[in-house]
């Protein structure tokens, strides 16, 4: 595997490698855990080459959010995706892709306002403009991008389609299925922030949306299964929920039904850490 941490050194070992087959492209954060390598290995079978970024990203972090308590636990990760077959292995710092002057923001209306969008200013355009200078950057044929931060994908895929990104009609911007724990939490690096205590109490998340989406599904009206969702969630000693709303998939539109297309989102705090999840309305 190519561990390359300077843009001059990048384009030339991606275009060889593109001589002998297709580049994926796995944009992470580091921190690497089952749901990270589930992306690579999807990304493997799609390609013939696979290169991972790692990029902590100041610019999708709030001011009073973690960005300087973020994980970063580089060597671990790589000798992880060298033993998955990774060809590639991005890994530049701050000042590389940001250089002095640095000017430019990408934003996407709309679709990045609410859900994540409310509650983390700037979130969304700190995501789009390192996602758009990484595709930039490598050039890859195809990306992957797992489930769990599903607005985000989203919300890539209406940048990288009104920015010409990607190929016309061709689906080359993949969602990768979110990968639990056994009791359902939805795997992510901020998992490790949680108490043991706090943890257990985690398991309710995916467990009480479960019970929602049954509710809904039952003939519940949608406003009203979100809201016993927060108490529900509360009492199960989670902080605060940031939100707990069914919207379409595909465009992030309040949705009031239980049309398959629709699906519940939640963002919750416990123990100082927020918890995000989603599953589809079935």
């Amino acid at each position: 595997m190519q561990t390359i941490t300077h843009l001059a050194e990048l384009r030339p070992a991606t275009r060889a490698l593109q001589t002998t087959g297709k580049l994926a492209l796995v944009p992470t954060m580091g921190a690497l855990h089952d749901g990270h390598l589930k992306l690579v290995r999807e990304a493997r079978n799609a390609a013939a080459h696979v290169a991972v970024s790692i990029f902590v990203n100041p610019r999708q972090f709030g001011a009073n959010e973690d960005l300087d308590a973020y994980p970063r636990q580089l060597q671990r990760d790589a000798t992880l995706l060298e033993d998955e077959g990774v060809a590639l292995l991005w890994a530049p710092s701050p000042d590389e892709v940001y250089p002095t002057g640095y000017a430019t923001n990408v934003s996407v209306a709309g679709i990045s306002e609410g859900l994540c969008g409310s509650d983390r200013p700037g979130h969304f355009d700190g995501v789009a403009t390192v996602v758009c200078k990484l595709f930039n950057q490598v050039r890859p044929d195809m990306a992957f991008f797992g489930e769990k931060d599903w607005q985000q994908l989203v919300v890539i895929r209406r940048m990288a389609e009104d920015l010409d990104l990607t190929e016309p009609h061709v689906d080359s911007i993949h969602g990768v299925p979110i990968v639990r724990e056994p009791d359902g939490l939805a795997m992510s690096s901020r998992n490790a922030y949680l108490s043991p205590e706090n943890r257990n109490a985690a398991a309710a998340l995916p467990r009480e949306m479960r019970e929602a989406i049954r509710r809904v599904a039952e003939g519940q009206a949608a406003s009203s299964a979100t809201r016993d969702l927060r108490s529900r969630l509360i009492n199960a000693g989670f902080d605060s929920v940031d939100y707990a709303e069914i919207r379409n998939g595909a465009d992030l539109a309040p949705a009031n039904n239980a049309a398959a297309v629709n699906r519940l989102f939640v963002a919750a705090r416990i123990g100082g850490t927020r918890l995000i999840d989603n599953m589809p309305i079935i």
